[in-house]
């Protein structure tokens, strides 16, 4: 499965780990779990690993943008972990999806990410 999710600190942290190429059915699980852990605890933090990752498909970008407009406000700090260039890129290309702090890391920093998602 290209989306792994897994909570952790009883559900307020998401880590989301992506591989291979997205495709627009990937989404059908992954949003109902955002939706009723947002339900559960309110704004989340989310840790987003991209080890792997090689992208989205067409369908999955619109399906993307659309998760990202209605979200907008249910993200209070999300930490992006990469291995490529286009991926550090991708933490400045969000910032205007989401009112969330947003922060890379490199994949070999990936606990500093997770310290950096656990502080008040």
């Amino acid at each position: 499965m290209p989306i792994q999710l897994s909570e952790e600190n009883g559900g307020k942290l998401l880590v989301v780990h992506v591989s291979g190429k997205l495709a627009a059915a990937d989404y059908e699980h992954f949003v109902p779990e955002f939706e009723r852990l947002v339900q559960q605890h309110g704004r989340l933090r989310v840790l987003f690993d991209m080890t792997d990752f090689h992208g989205w498909e067409v369908g999955a970008m619109w399906e993307d943008t659309k998760f990202a407009i209605h979200h907008f406000n249910d993200i209070e700090r999300f930490a992006m972990v990469g291995e490529k260039k286009w991926q550090k890129g991708m933490a400045t290309f969000c910032k205007p999806f989401t009112r969330a702090t947003i922060r890379y890391f490199d994949h070999a920093d990936a606990a500093e990410a997770q310290k950096w998602l656990a502080e008040a």
